[in-house]
């Protein structure tokens, strides 16, 4: 299943698969995402969805729960 992923505040737009790792389909879209870890303890890649819930795309993958994700990227500078 296929599912249109929007990173916010460029407005990049990528088709990406259920189950994809966030961090491939910014890669894939020219996003970049800051990392750290890669295990979410450092929070480098803190990103916000659209509705409000925080994550970190180094340990989240694409869900299967609608047909678009917008995904809201913070501008850290120590990253």
């Amino acid at each position: 299943m296929t599912i249109c992923v929007c990173f916010l505040p460029d407005n990049v737009t990528v088709d990406a698969e259920v189950g994809e790792s966030l961090l491939d389909v910014a890669d894939r879209a020219g996003v970049s995402i800051p990392t750290g870890c890669l295990m979410g303890s450092c929070h480098a890649c803190t990103v916000e969805l659209e509705d409000g819930e925080v994550i970190r795309a180094c340990i989240s993958a694409v869900p299967p729960e609608s047909q678009k994700l917008t995904i809201n990227l913070f501008s850290d500078p120590t990253w």
